[in-house]
């Protein structure tokens, strides 16, 4: 594997050499930061080479600004909102917007567990490495800018294979003591979102803040949620160079969940629920301090704390959709529900330093830092709920399941970029974890238990290499290894259709991309790359029956994940192509298309000791091909904006199945979905907003779970409709 990531590199730093002969006509200024878009109307960019503490050169970047023009907000629609942002898997199986659940190059996408996912700087998944789901979903609305960064994160930010994605909030207006914003919505199966915000400067005090409620029924039957948001943000500037953020943000809600659905029942009604006693709920609470000094024109400081902490609840009546939820005779009563609950309390601290050089008359900038993260979760599990049918937590019964998890963690990461000539640059980097985990409790009825006690000890290296072919053009190439350690969710199984191989090992590897992208004449932007993923001891899924003839999912290493692709993004001005230059009025097309070829290599799967090759098997969850693409009608504040979304079919678990009776391993279908979205801003204070959501009403799935919250089909919305108005002075 080395031999490969050894050639691989050189590859790479050859073409590049072979590229310098082009020619250029302006040398790149590292630390600019671009705020507004190339093109009229455009909203992707890629990341400056440097930004802050942070070093983004010669690495795959994308740099989106929301637009309400481009979709459905109010109700946190991924889908719309992130269509610029190519390969990109969002599992859509409501319209609550209480998830995003985000996957790329063969990642899982559920809750965005390979992903470090961040909000102005700091961590939101509930444990870095124990249990990295991210139960915190901010409101769009309050977003600024999205960044996002694939594999190569890994060095800087943390090893997930899935990358790093940064919410960016709004911040107080600095030319006024009081600005005001407020969006109501309103949809189909009385859909309501209010947004309300504040924000403003005075004197040396920044502030911003902002509440969010968002409720609805639901498009199928039970489904039924209540979303809070809550953030608000303190920012002392002592002088120009140093200035302390103190930042709480809490997001709760409560949703009905309407379980999964077997083939048939889909086929039938995809509406159609057999959950009516089904609710989820998490808490999550974030407090944090940023401070930030600008000790002189070439060296700057930034120290991030957070404290993350809250709950993961559910109460469940879980089985197959085929197996309905009815009153038990012999009780005459229903079945008592399953209680889970997890409690997260988590601290992190990470020290940023960037300072720029020089070293042998070549222009050198290093960013390193530091990073320090404590977290413990409590676990308890299966415990026998109530009969009933509202959402209540209490017990008849204790818990089957009741651990402490605990994870601690340092790490150190230094990258540097060598400018060696004034458009060639080479960014090495490094990064050396240090990670023990361990666990306390008990675990009723345990069988083959997975040993989760542990320290572990590695460095991960990777470079980036960037060559300015023109003063808007680039070729770009970098090579990061990543890391995965199995998580604490695999010690125990957290429902009767889950088995776990007790002999489960950590996943290695690396992502390596070679890019092109760049702007030509305020017309044409683009951005496209080669990419090669290796997924070393890849933890999947495996159906197998077991001897009292159920169908269950068993969890292991499958084998080496190899992911390859092309990932594009094209964007066109048609009438600045047509020489129609009028900065109020604009036509605009884009295609955001990816293709990954996902499959497994050196893959076996034992079971009841029947060893089963399957190589060249699909990777679970991860269709070939991803499209979206758009096109932006624009007549002085009047918007028009016709998307489109494809997915070919994919696979589910490991083995491939085609179907299964249940409904929890399958084939997931390739499906087309349209969206419509109009927008006007009005007296340039006031916005009026509408839509259809797929407005075709293509009936579609991209979701098979083995567990919360299904199992089963899990249904996307049909089509809904939205209006909506704004006020912001």
């Amino acid at each position: 594997m080395k031999k490969k990531v050894v050639s691989i590199s050189v590859l790479i730093l050859l073409i590049s050499k072979s590229l310098l002969a082009q020619k250029d006509t302006t040398t790149r200024t590292l630390d600019s930061i671009t705020v507004s878009s190339y093109l009229h109307g455009t909203t992707k960019q890629h990341l400056p080479d440097i930004s802050g503490t942070y070093i983004f050169a010669g690495k795959k970047s994308d740099l989106l600004s929301l637009d309400p023009s481009k979709g459905n907000m109010a109700q946190n629609m991924g889908r719309l909102q992130f269509a610029q942002i190519p390969g990109l898997n969002m599992w859509q199986m409501d319209g609550a917007g209480t998830q995003l659940n985000i996957g790329t190059r063969g990642t899982d996408a559920h809750r965005d567990i390979e992903m470090n996912m961040r909000q102005n700087g700091y961590m939101t998944n509930s444990d870095a490495f124990g249990y990295p789901e991210n139960h915190y979903t901010v409101p769009l609305q309050a977003v600024q800018q999205v960044q996002y960064v694939r594999g190569s994160a890994a060095l800087q930010f943390g090893p997930q294979f899935g990358g790093m994605m940064n919410y960016v909030l709004k911040e107080g207006d600095t030319t006024k003591s009081l600005s005001i914003e407020s969006n109501q919505a309103a949809g189909s199966y009385n859909l309501f979102n209010s947004y309300n915000a504040v924000g403003g400067t005075v004197g040396k005090l920044q502030y911003y803040a902002y509440y969010d409620n968002r409720s609805g029924n639901g498009w199928r039957d039970n489904a039924r949620f209540n979303y809070r948001a809550y953030y608000a943000d303190l920012k002392y500037h002592f002088t120009k160079d140093i200035s302390l953020a103190l930042q709480f943000s809490r997001m709760d809600y409560v949703q009905q969940i309407a379980g999964g659905l077997t083939d048939a029942q889909f086929a039938a009604n995809p509406k159609q629920s057999e959950r009516a006693r089904n609710y989820f709920q998490p808490v999550i609470n974030i407090p944090a301090l940023i401070f930030n000094y600008n000790i002189s024109n070439n060296t700057q400081l930034q120290i991030i704390s957070h404290y993350l902490f809250g709950q993961r609840n559910s109460v469940q009546f879980i089985n197959a959709g085929n197996v309905p939820d009815t009153v038990n005779t012999a009780l005459n009563s229903y079945n008592p529900r399953q209680v889970d609950r997890d409690y997260y309390s988590g601290f992190t601290t990470e020290a940023r330093v960037r300072h720029r050089y020089q070293l042998a008359h070549i222009k050198s900038t290093l960013a390193g830092g530091l990073r320090y993260f404590t977290e413990v979760t409590k676990r308890r599990q299966k415990g026998v709920g109530t009969t009933g049918s509202d959402f209540d937590l209490s017990l008849t019964k204790p818990y089957g399941i009741d651990l402490h998890f605990t994870t601690n963690n340092y790490a150190v990461f230094a990258e540097n970029i060598f400018q060696l000539t004034k458009d060639f640059s080479i960014t090495p980097g490094v990064r050396y974890e240090m990670i023990d985990t361990w666990l306390t409790g008990v675990i009723n009825n345990a069988t083959d238990a997975v040993n989760y006690n542990g320290k572990r000890r590695f460095p991960l290296f990777g470079a980036g290499l960037q060559y300015n072919v023109g003063k808007m053009v680039q070729l770009y190439g970098n090579v990061s290894q990543e890391y995965r350690p199995f998580l604490n969710a695999n010690v125990t199984t957290a429902d009767r259709l889950d088995v776990i191989d007790p002999n489960l090992k950590d996943s290695k590897g690396y992502d390596i991309d070679l890019g092109y992208r760049g702007v030509y004449k305020n017309v044409l932007s683009w951005d496209v790359n080669a990419f090669y993923v290796f997924y070393g001891n890849r933890v999947g899924l495996t159906s197998f029956t077991s001897e009292d003839s159920n169908n269950h999912l068993y969890t292991t290493n499958i084998g080496d994940g190899i992911i390859k692709g092309i990932e594009s993004y094209i964007e066109l001005s048609l009438l600045k192509m047509t020489g129609y230059a009028a900065k109020e009025n604009n036509i605009s097309i884009f295609n955001s298309l990816a293709y990954n070829h996902a499959r497994y290599q050196h893959a076996v799967i034992n079971k009841s000791g029947v060893n089963t090759s399957i190589n060249g098997n699909r990777i679970e969850n991860t269709p070939d091909w991803i499209e979206k693409a758009g096109i932006s009608l624009k007549r002085k504040t009047v918007n028009l904006c016709i998307q489109y979304s494809y997915s070919s079919m994919q696979y589910n678990d490991a083995l491939n199945t085609v179907a299964s009776g249940n409904g929890v391993t399958g084939i997931i279908p390739a499906y087309h979905v349209w969206d419509a979205t109009f927008d006007w801003v009005i007296l340039k204070n006031y916005r009026l907003g509408a839509g259809i959501n797929n407005f075709t009403n293509e009936h579609y799935f991209n979701r098979r779970i083995t567990m919360y919250p299904g199992p089963g089909i899990l249904p996307a919305d049909g089509r809904t409709f939205y209006i909506s108005f704004g006020v912001k002075w």
